[in-house]
């Protein structure tokens, strides 16, 4: 895989190096194991925008079988939740609220869909758009793109979040072109948790951190530098930890990363073509990952398509399959069920989530029926 850009050290601090806490292994944000025991109904999130008219959050189930969305209700009191993510324990949701004074919000999830809003704390920063719970459960991830920067929040035994431990904000590299400053759209863990990466489209970089577990900070260690102008704005790793798949908003390409589990450094690769059209035709959002490693989908904003991937030497490689309508406008978010045999993308403009069978054996995508209305649908979480 030919490296297009360097990576770019950073040198180490008496913090980066202390004694860590031993980080527990989860599947990486994206990537859905197939091999759990089937159900027959699914608990759905959707995130949305209150101050577009979505109404909070969605709440409804699926047919694990047919894809089928029943909707059940919705939890009001939560502003702007446009991203979702669950504690590993299943019961804590959490949610940004991406507003100028940024936030995030737990909501305890309770039987019969009894939840309860837990409190909000402050992200230090403006329009968060992406969160993440840390493998260990312990600390909570946020992403403010208004701002550019990363903020970390404790989570108590409650699943509640205690005052924000840590705020870092991207100055380097220099903004991209058109670019007014540093975007942090996303910021995950990596899959064996010794890192946590940060995607800056604002800065076209992919930051790499290691968090002290007891302090709940973040201590840079390298950043990866993308062509001037790609936008950079989600990541999902392969299952084997050793590469990563970065969508690159605004030059509408897919990057393959090389990723040294050792350094945390991340080195992308040649940008591909989506398969929907030309820069500025269209616009990747996120990118899922099937839970064997062996098909990447992203969805297409614009051309309003999905892209499937055949993920080639041992995660090195993607090759463009195919790409299919999504059956909706401006398919923000996708997310694969548990089982891995759904897949779920939320359209923003055509208020509604489209759902899609997936061949185990192809990574074929077929439309589940009709999409199920949804407004203002910008996150879909399926549990």
């Amino acid at each position: 895989m030919a490296a297009a850009v360097a990576t770019v050290a950073v040198p180490a601090t008496a913090a980066a190096t202390a004694a860590r806490t031993a980080p527990t292994t989860v599947p990486a944000s994206g990537v859905t194991a197939r091999s759990r025991q089937p159900r027959a109904t699914g608990t759905l999130f959707i995130g949305t925008y209150t101050s577009s008219g979505g109404p909070g959050i969605g709440l409804a189930s699926y047919d694990t079988g047919t894809g089928t969305i029943t909707g059940t209700g919705t939890l009001q009191g939560v502003g702007d939740p446009s991203y979702l993510a669950v504690h590993p324990d299943g019961g804590t949701l959490y949610a940004v609220n991406e507003r100028q004074d940024g936030g995030v919000t737990a909501i305890a999830l309770g039987e019969n869909g009894d939840h309860t809003v837990l409190g909000t704390r402050g992200t230090g920063g403006s329009s968060p758009c992406h969160l993440s719970v840390h493998p260990g459960g312990r600390w909570l991830l946020s992403a403010n793109y208004g701002s550019g920067n990363v903020a970390v929040h404790p989570i108590e035994t409650s699943g509640a979040l205690g005052e924000r431990t840590d705020l870092v904000t991207h100055t380097e590299p220099a903004p991209g072109p058109g670019q007014n400053g540093p975007h942090a759209h996303q910021i995950v863990t990596s899959p064996d948790g010794a890192h946590v990466l940060a995607v800056d489209l604002g800065t076209d970089s992919v930051h790499t951190y290691r968090l002290d577990e007891t302090a709940g900070t973040l201590t840079r260690v390298s950043y990866a530098r993308l062509p001037a102008g790609a936008g950079p704005r989600h990541l999902v790793f392969h299952p084997s930890g050793r590469f990563a798949y970065l969508a690159n908003e605004l030059n509408n390409t897919i990057a393959v990363c090389a990723y040294d589990p050792g350094t945390g450094a991340l080195t992308p690769g040649d940008p591909l073509p989506t398969g929907a059209g030309g820069a500025g035709d269209s616009f990747p959002s996120q990118p899922v990952i099937t839970g064997d490693g062996a098909f990447v989908f992203l969805a297409n904003r614009g051309h309003n398509s999905l892209s499937r991937f055949a993920v080639e030497d041992d995660g090195a490689g993607l090759r463009l399959l195919d790409t299919v309508p999504v059956g909706g406008d401006y398919p923000r978010q996708l997310a694969l069920s548990p089982d891995g045999t759904l897949l779920f993308a939320a359209n923003q403009r055509s208020n509604a989530v489209s759902v899609f069978h997936v061949d185990q054996d192809s990574g074929e995508l077929a439309a589940a029926g009709d999409p199920f209305a949804s407004p203002v649908a910008v996150c879909v979480l399926p549990l």
